[in-house]
């Protein structure tokens, strides 16, 4: 576990809410609510007063951060020698289509196809039109 916690690699947030905006103080109460040891089912329940695309934004991003951690600590282990392919035990394999690079299913190894996903999922929420960070903004684009 020393590999994993060293300071020198210590995973950062790829994104990060504004201290003082409302998308900040919806964010510290998702986090208050997710580590206080209520249901989650009261954890993620829309606020009184606040708007629904915007709570769903909150933890989409937090939900995004977290995995990426949990990637960070392991993709040091899974290289393309290890990991060769991307798959989901022995029934499943996963294949990536993007429609620019990779216009047709492609298999590639899993190190390569979560840089891919993870790139991809960032694109996303740093869209504008998709998760806008001025609040009460969505166009109710649909990824």
């Amino acid at each position: 576990l020393k590999q994993v916690f060293n300071k020198d690699k210590t995973f950062c947030p790829k994104r990060r809410f504004e201290p003082g905006t409302q998308r900040f103080e919806l964010h510290k109460r998702a986090q208050a609510s997710l580590n206080s040891g209520v249901d989650l089912q009261a954890a993620v329940q829309l606020p009184s007063g606040e708007d629904q695309n915007d709570w769903v934004a909150i933890h989409v991003v937090d939900y995004f951060n977290r995995i990426n951690f949990i990637y960070g600590t392991i993709c040091e282990f899974c290289t393309e020698r290890t990991c060769p392919v991307m798959s989901g035990g022995p029934k499943y394999e996963y294949r990536w289509q993007d429609d620019l690079k990779y216009k047709k299913p492609t298999a590639l190894p899993a190190p390569q196809y979560m840089n891919l996903l993870m790139d991809w999922i960032e694109v996303q929420i740093n869209n504008e039109n998709i998760f806008p960070t001025s609040v009460g903004k969505c166009k109710e684009e649909v990824l």
